[in-house]
């Protein structure tokens, strides 16, 4: 979210920001607040930009709940919405919840290097394109309109990424989206319940945990540096955290190619890291939660409920 608004303020924009604690999600009350001060201020909303899940801190907003909070404070205004670390891996309607854009990259649920990005803009959208008179080039989406007609693109693609995607295309259609989310959903909450068994302090508010990225506070008297080092020199690779969040969480990613056997053998290799730097840690404890809880979550009976509602 901070980093959209930073984009938009770049590009000369009048932003109003809708601070929230990281770790919580955004709510649908405080959007319809907001864009009902901004109307009062006489500046009503031309664009409301959303995050749908926050990579920094593995949140998942409540994108369809957010949409028509933002629909009905301010009918007239765009529905950007970043969809970049969750679409692919979680349920989403971009058509249903009325979204003029959303915008993915390859690098995430899709399976392949970074280098591509996915753009879906609606007729309200492609509308204000045209009307648009802010400075663009590159990123001029009606010339890339243009030459998709024509089964090309306006610039020299990233051809290995298109070819690359391709294939992933093909692997996510035999899979189907229901196996798919399904599968998010189990490494979601095997990781959850493999971290909490073995003391481990997760970051992000549970009702809206995300289902692609999970993130939790290094133990204490432990430096984020040191946990890092021991990981790698036994394989496992994990992000620290960002902005002020650094040095103080790390984040474990479960989406695209990750399966409920990669994120327990993440999982046994952090119990050995962590008690050999000193954390009372029972070996199997965290592999043998995890399995209970990808079961469960497999089930249908794993996800709390203010989740399946938010998305």
């Amino acid at each position: 979210g901070d980093r959209f608004a930073k984009i938009a303020t770049r590009y000369g924009t009048d932003v109003t920001k809708l601070d929230v604690e990281w770790g919580q999600a955004a709510e649908p009350d405080a959007v319809s607040e907001a864009l009902a001060r901004m109307a009062g201020e006489g500046r009503p909303a031309r664009a409301v930009l959303l995050t749908h899940n926050e990579t920094s801190t593995g949140v998942t907003n409540p994108l369809q709940a957010l949409a028509a909070a933002a629909r009905a404070g301010a009918p007239d205004a765009l529905l950007l919405v970043d969809g970049i670390s969750g679409l692919g891996a979680v349920p989403f309607e971009a058509d249903a919840w009325d979204l003029d854009v959303v915008v993915t990259g390859s690098q995430k649920s899709w399976m392949v290097p970074p280098g591509l990005a996915m753009v879906s803009v609606s007729e309200r959208g492609w509308a204000a394109a045209e009307r648009a008179s802010m400075p663009r080039f590159y990123f001029d989406l009606g010339m890339h309109r243009a030459s998709a007609a024509k089964g090309e693109t306006p610039w020299t693609p990233a051809i290995g990424v298109c070819f690359a995607l391709d294939v992933a295309l093909e692997l996510l259609e035999r899979e189907g989206y229901p196996r798919i989310f399904a599968r998010h959903a189990a490494c979601g909450a095997a990781t959850r319940a493999g971290l909490r068994e073995i003391g481990v302090t997760l970051f992000a508010d549970p009702a809206h945990a995300s289902d692609t990225v999970t993130s939790a506070l290094v133990p204490d008297g432990l430096e984020w540096s040191q946990m890092s080092r021991g990981l790698r020199g036994r394989g496992l690779v994990l992000a620290g955290g960002q902005g002020a969040l650094t040095g103080r969480i790390f984040r474990v990613g479960h989406l695209g190619a990750v399966s409920v056997d990669d994120i327990l053998t993440a999982l046994a290799i952090l119990e050995e890291t962590l008690g050999g730097l000193g954390q009372a840690i029972r070996p199997g404890t965290a592999v043998a939660a995890a399995t209970a809880a990808a079961q469960q979550a497999a089930s249908g009976a794993g996800r709390p409920a203010a989740v399946a509602a938010g998305t």
